[in-house]
């Protein structure tokens, strides 16, 4: 198995997406290249439990997979392999009726703490748990929004690129976001 991670050190996305049209074992770089950031964003922009973002990852590779001729190289990998997994999410989403109150966002980036005034004697949990909160009562637009930037660090661009709006429609909500995530902060004080 080592040996099989051996053949992507030194390659460019670019490089192992070309390899892998020829070549299975190429396209496993690719999963272990991305899968851990993805699985964090399922899981930050869903609720589901950790097994449904397995799960929903699972589906988005198989599409990747499919897809894989259709790569356009001029275009970002990381966004498009966002794109992909970010309408797996929302179709997820979409067929489970009710998200649940007990599931929680695992928020491993205080960022989104900066737009409130954090009582100092709060521990790192407490702050995580409140940011938790803040952002499982906003809407999923302004949610991916706030995840995309805060916590994936993705710029305007790229953000509009997963999500296919306009970069002044990402501007716009991640503003009409940050004032939300504002006053739930205020109220949950």
């Amino acid at each position: 198995m080592s040996g099989d991670k051996d053949i992507c050190l030194g390659l460019s996305d670019n490089e192992v997406i070309s390899k892998s049209k020829e070549d299975l074992k190429y396209f496993a770089c690719l999963y272990n290249r991305y899968d851990q950031r993805l699985i964090r964003y399922i899981l930050k922009i869903s609720q589901a439990s950790y097994e449904e973002a397995s799960d929903i990852l699972q589906e988005s590779f198989i599409k990747v997979w499919i897809n894989l001729n259709e790569f356009d190289n001029d275009l970002k990998l990381s966004s498009w392999l966002y794109s992909i997994v970010h309408n797996e999410t929302v179709s997820f989403c979409r067929k489970k009726k009710s998200y649940g109150k007990n599931n929680k966002l695992n928020i491993d980036d205080s960022n989104l703490l900066d737009y409130y005034e954090i009582p100092e004697d709060l521990t790192e949990e407490e702050n995580e748990i409140i940011t938790n909160d803040i952002l499982n009562n906003l809407p999923r637009k302004y949610r991916e929004v706030l995840v995309l930037k805060f916590l994936e660090k993705m710029s305007y661009e790229d953000i509009s690129d997963v999500l296919r709006i306009p970069e002044g429609t990402v501007a716009v909500r991640i503003n009409r976001a940050k004032k939300m995530f504002r006053r739930l902060a205020i109220k949950s004080k």
